[in-house]
C-alpha cells in the first residue's frame, strides 16, 4: 500500500532546471500546453466512459434486459460512488501527482466498461458500473488542480471556461458515434468502444500530462507569470484549510444548488435520448444526433462562460448564474409543453437547454467555489462540490427512472413511456436551485468578507 500511495503522491521539489529566463520560458510554455490539453480532451474521455449508458437504454429495453427502474439503480449506482470519490478524491488531489492519479482511473474505467459489456445480467452490470463511477470521480477534481498548478489567477476564468466544454465535447462525441456503434454492431459495442477509446487516451494521458512545475525544477506558477496570490487571513496549514472548506456554509449552499441543477443536467445525459424516441418520435440515430447538438451547445456556454463573467459582468458569477439558471428553467419547460413535430423548435430548445447547462456547470460545479476559497484548496472545493453534486444525479437517476416506469403502459402491443411525472420533477429542482444560489451572493474568500 506504502508503494501505491508513493507512486500517486506529487513527487518532491527538484533544484532550477536553468538560470536563463528564456530557456524557462521555452520549457513552461510547451510544458503548459500539453498539460492544457492533456486535461481538456483526457477529461472529455472520461464522459465517453459514463454518458454511453444512455445510448443503449432503449435497445436494452426492448430486448427486456433490463427495465427502467433497473437501468436507474445502475445510473444511480455509478453516480453514487462518483460522488463519494469525488470527495474524497478531491481532497487527495491536492496532494497527488496528477498525471499519473488521472491516467490510472481513466485506464480503470476502461476496463469496467470493457467488462460491462460481457455481461447482461443485472447484479453484474451493477457491480462494475457502480465500480466505474469510483475510477471516473478522478476526473475533475486533479484537473482543475493541475490548472491552477500551471496557470495564475488572472488566466484562470479562460482556461477554467475551456476546459468545462471538455463534458461536452466527450457527451457528444459519445452520444452520437457510440449510437453508430450500437445501431450497426449491436448495444454491447456500446460498451466496448468506448473501453478501447478509453484505454488509448489513458496510455496517451500518462505521458502528456506533468506533475507540479516545481517538481521539474521550474518556478511555481505565480511567480513564472509574476501574479502573486494575495494574502489570505491568518497562513494556516493545508489540513487547516481543508477543514476551513467543510466549514464554510457557502461552499454547501453552492453544493447543493448545483446538486440541484444537476437533477436536470444528468436526467437529460441520462433519459433525454430514451425521451425523444419515445415522447417525440425520433429513432435512434436522430435521437443521437439531437443529444450531439445539445451537448455542442453545453460546449459553447461552458467555453462563453469565463468570458461573459469577466467581459460583461466584472467577474462576478452572480449575476449571470442568477440568468442563466432562470433560462435553464424557461427552455427546460419548454421542451417539455411544446407539443412533437417540429423539429427545428426542439434543437432551438436543446440548444438554449444546453448553452445554460454549460454555464452552470462551469459556475455551480465549480468555479463558484473556487472563487471564494484559498488557492491552495482547490481541489477540497472541487471535491466537496462535486461529490454534492452527485449526489443528486444519483438520487436523479433512480427517481426519473422509477417515474417513467410507472408510466409504462401498452398501447397496440407496444410499450410506451409518460415522461410528464419526471419532467416536473426536473422542473422543480431547476427552480429551487436558482433560489438557493441566491443565498449566497455575498460570499467571498476568506479575509475578504
Amino acid at each position: 500500500m506504502k508503494g501505491v500511495l508513493d507512486f500517486f503522491r506529487t513527487r518532491p521539489d527538484r533544484p532550477p532546471v536553468s538560470t536563463d529566463p528564456e530557456e524557462i520560458r521555452r520549457i513552461y510554455e510547451k510544458k503548459r500546453w500539453s498539460v492544457f490539453l492533456s486535461v481538456t480532451l483526457g477529461y472529455g474521455m472520461f464522459y465517453v466512459g459514463r454518458i454511453n449508458l444512455a445510448v443503449v437504454k432503449k435497445p436494452v429495453l426492448d430486448e427486456g434486459l433490463l427495465s427502467a427502474t433497473e437501468f436507474g439503480y445502475v445510473g444511480s449506482a455509478l453516480l453514487g460512488t462518483y460522488a463519494i470519490g469525488k470527495a474524497i478524491n478531491g481532497f487527495i488531489s491536492d496532494r497527488a501527482n496528477i498525471a499519473r492519479f488521472m491516467s490510472t482511473a481513466l485506464l480503470l474505467s476502461a476496463a469496467a466498461n470493457l467488462a460491462v459489456g460481457f455481461s447482461s445480467a443485472f447484479w453484474i452490470m451493477l457491480l462494475f458500473w457502480g465500480m466505474n463511477g469510483w475510477f471516473q470521480s478522478v476526473g475533475s477534481a486533479p484537473s482543475v488542480v493541475s490548472l491552477s498548478q500551471w496557470f495564475s489567477r488572472k488566466e484562470m476564468g479562460t482556461r477554467y471556461g475551456v476546459w468545462s466544454a471538455s463534458h461536452g465535447i466527450g457527451s457528444g462525441l459519445t452520444s452520437y458515434a457510440t449510437a453508430a456503434l450500437v445501431t450497426w454492431l449491436g448495444w454491447r459495442w456500446g460498451f466496448w468502444g468506448p473501453g478501447l477509446a478509453c484505454a488509448i487516451s489513458a496510455l496517451v494521458m500518462y505521458h502528456t500530462m506533468a506533475d507540479r512545475p516545481q517538481t521539474l525544477g521550474l518556478p511555481a506558477v505565480a511567480d513564472y507569470r509574476d501574479d502573486p496570490v494575495p494574502p489570505v487571513g491568518n497562513r494556516i496549514t493545508l489540513a487547516q484549510a481543508q477543514l476551513e472548506v467543510l466549514k464554510r456554509p457557502a461552499i454547501w449552499v453552492l453544493g447543493i444548488a448545483s446538486s440541484l441543477m444537476y437533477v436536470v443536467r444528468y436526467g437529460v445525459n441520462s433519459w433525454g435520448m430514451l425521451y425523444f424516441q419515445e415522447a417525440r418520435g425520433y429513432d435512434l440515430m436522430s435521437a443521437g444526433a439531437a443529444q450531439s447538438f445539445y451537448f455542442v451547445f453545453t460546449v459553447l456556454g461552458a467555453v462563453a462562460c469565463g468570458f461573459i463573467s469577466d467581459r460583461f459582468f466584472r467577474s462576478d458569477r452572480n449575476v449571470p448564474a442568477l440568468l442563466f439558471g432562470l433560462l435553464n428553467v424557461g427552455a427546460l419547460v419548454g421542451l417539455f409543453l411544446v407539443p412533437p413535430g417540429c423539429v427545428w423548435v426542439d434543437y432551438l430548445l436543446l440548444g438554449l437547454l444546453g448553452f445554460a447547462i454549460g454555464v452552470l456547470v462551469a459556475f455551480l460545479g465549480g468555479l463558484m467555489a473556487v472563487d471564494i476559497c484559498r488557492e491552495e484548496v482547490t481541489g477540497a472545493a472541487m471535491g466537496m462540490i462535486g461529490g454534492l453534486s452527485y449526489v443528486g444525479a444519483a438520487i436523479q437517476d433512480t427517481t426519473s427512472g422509477i417515474l417513467i416506469d410507472a408510466g409504462r403502459t401498452m398501447v397496440d402491443g407496444h410499450v410506451t413511456y409518460d415522461f410528464a411525472p419526471c419532467f416536473w420533477f426536473w422542473i422543480a429542482t431547476s427552480v429551487a436551485s436558482v433560489l438557493l444560489t441566491l443565498t449566497v451572493w455575498n460570499a467571498r474568500r476568506p479575509g475578504e468578507e
